[in-house]
């Protein structure tokens, strides 16, 4: 089955050209000018990824994304102005799992949409080589099932935060630099300026419950990068 898309763009020439190109790569693409009328779109076709612009008449992607989020399990990649890092990292903090900037080469655009899906598992599988499961006091994360508990209550996570989690726990006690993060979640390098990663280790400490003022769950290690703690999960 091809990979199916919904694409919130208002702009009808880009999003005709966008959408052919990605359907000449084997993908179904469905194109939706509107955002106030997105979000019952995406709730209703649940699309394998949503690729979602920031600017949209009747309701902005940051409210889209924000309404969406805890009853839309696919990922959703956010188009953002050039250079704005504050869209970039309001956009995660709403849920988004990645963004992109505008405006940006459709062969780069397919790039990220498969090393984003490469994330999800098959229906009804589980990644190949996934079935670890970790316990850290009373924190328990499983890759077999991406599923994560605290004290026995689930933790809503969306799939970038799952993945960041993940490998920060299979590193536990050993520091972990914004570039290793970089490197192995989106196969880029850190250059300085990206801050999606620590928006996303902001909102993994308010659902681990970690103190934001004085971590010590997800540490920050100063000058060099963060550190999960085998311990301080009781």
């Amino acid at each position: 089955m091809n990979t199916r898309i919904l694409l919130v763009e208002d702009d009808e020439r880009l999003a005709e050209l966008t959408a052919e190109y990605l359907t000449k790569n084997d993908m179904e693409v469905g194109i939706e000018p509107r955002g106030d009328t997105a979000e019952a779109r995406i709730l209703s076709e649940q699309p394998d990824l949503v690729i979602l612009d920031v600017m949209l008449p009747g309701k902005d992607g940051f409210e889209v994304c924000r309404a969406i989020r805890g009853q839309y399990r696919g990922v959703i990649l956010m188009l953002t102005a050039r250079d704005e890092d504050f869209d970039q990292i309001l956009g995660l903090e709403m849920g988004a799992d990645d963004y992109i900037a505008k405006p940006v080469q459709p062969r780069v655009l397919l790039a990220r949409i498969k090393a984003l899906l490469r994330r999800l598992p098959a229906a009804g599988e589980a990644p190949a080589g996934s079935s670890e499961n970790m316990q850290f006091g009373q924190f328990q994360i499983s890759q077999a099932t991406r599923t994560a508990a605290l004290a026995g209550q689930s933790i809503d996570l969306t799939t970038a935060e799952f993945d960041l989690l993940w490998l920060l726990a299979t590193h536990a006690g050993n520091v972990l630099s914004r570039d290793d993060l970089l490197q192995e979640l989106r196969g880029i390098g850190f250059d300085g300026l990206d801050r999606s990663i620590d928006a996303r280790i902001s909102r993994l400490r308010k659902k681990l419950n970690d103190d934001p003022e004085n971590p010590t769950r997800i540490k920050t290690v100063r000058g060099k990068g963060y550190l999960f703690s085998k311990h301080d999960w009781n």
